[in-house]
């Protein structure tokens, strides 16, 4: 092999070599293996769903009742599908009638999507896209894919954002939890100077994650004392251990968890304790997800909705341990029992 450079000629030789060669493959295989998700009917099944209107409606039926069609008015299952008596097929509405109650519905009915004139097929898209896509997907890009206008796309992401937030009876976070703020958009204090973080005109957002569990992310007035240490209460068990950076608004806080309040200083460059498991790594290393996201992505947020996004980031942290799959069957049936309403009924 005279043409071959020294090193290269080296891995050849290497992969030729017979039983360096079966190690090779059985480690890659190993590592496949342990990396690769696991195959998915929901995956194969969804793309159907996005190109005919009737397979996306049986796609969602099935997602939400399973085997067992039940009323969404009195919970009834002596249900049955609505036909055109003379075609004898499907209403064009896609209407269910209950025998008990006597009532009409669709699968439509107490979800996010209830009362929108947006094909479910882009509702399936839009699902598979924003369940699926690691730092998410924008509006625009809906609209170009789906061929409808900006309008309907936004509205129908806003909404899919609604379903991924958090219940309000969410449980704390336990065990080891690790929290920092985050500072998004916004304008550098200093005209000519890219000053990042605290002291700009950033929007704060408060972080907690638990070691190897759930995150929470919210937006915060500010990064005084009380507002950070409040959302602490707020989010973390009593029986928890915190951990944080040495900002001074953290500090008192350990008196009030059994696991006390460990703090790295980033201002001298610990980024951890030695000989211990004290760092903030974790929850910085999630904000890295949301930046570029955004810059990547949305490019800009404004204040008003960056909540919205912020949910579905911790949607897709909380989820990461499922394969896409199951993560799109667990964003649809989130929707079920939210409706997200341009203003409140009076």
């Amino acid at each position: 092999m005279p043409g071959l450079g020294k090193k290269f000629r080296g891995l050849v030789n290497f992969l030729l070599d017979t039983t360096c060669a079966k190690y090779y493959v059985r480690d890659m295989t190993n590592r496949e293996r342990n990396h690769q998700l696991a195959n998915s009917p929901t995956v194969e099944n969804i793309p159907a769903a996005c190109a005919d209107e009737l397979t996306a409606v049986e796609f969602f039926e099935n997602q939400r009742w399973g085997n067992t069609p039940c009323c969404v008015k009195c919970g009834s299952v002596d249900v049955y599908k609505m036909a055109d008596a003379k075609a004898g097929e499907r209403n064009r509405r896609f209407l269910w009638r209950c025998r008990d109650c006597k009532e009409q519905y669709t699968v439509r009915i107490g979800t996010v999507y209830e009362e929108s004139r947006i094909e479910l097929r882009h509702w399936a898209y839009a699902f598979w896209r924003a369940c699926t896509s690691k730092k998410g997907v924008s509006a625009l890009e809906i609209k170009r894919h789906c061929q409808i206008s900006y309008k309907s796309a936004l509205f129908l992401m806003n909404r899919i954002r609604f379903a991924m937030a958090p219940d309000q009876d969410s449980p704390k976070l336990t065990g080891t939890v690790e929290c920092d703020e985050m500072y998004i958009g916004g304008k550098p204090r200093y005209r000519g100077i890219s000053k990042r973080g605290r002291g700009t005109s950033k929007t704060p957002v408060f972080v907690a994650v638990e070691r190897q569990g759930a995150i929470v992310r919210r937006v915060v007035p500010d990064v005084t004392a009380e507002t950070l240490q409040t959302a602490i209460r707020e989010e973390v068990s009593r029986q928890s251990r915190i951990i944080t950076d040495e900002h001074l608004s953290y500090r008192g806080i350990g008196s009030e968890f059994d696991g006390g309040h460990e703090t790295v200083c980033h201002g001298t460059k610990e980024y951890v304790r030695p000989g211990t498991h004290i760092h903030t790594n974790t929850v910085e290393s999630s904000h890295a997800l949301v930046k570029r996201g955004i810059v990547g992505i949305y490019h800009n947020v404004s204040r008003e909705y960056l909540h919205r996004y912020l949910w579905q980031y911790d949607f897709l942290w909380n989820t990461r341990k499922l394969n896409d799959g199951e993560r799109i069957v667990l964003g649809i049936r989130a929707a079920e029992g939210k409706r997200l309403m341009y203003q409140q009924p009076a």
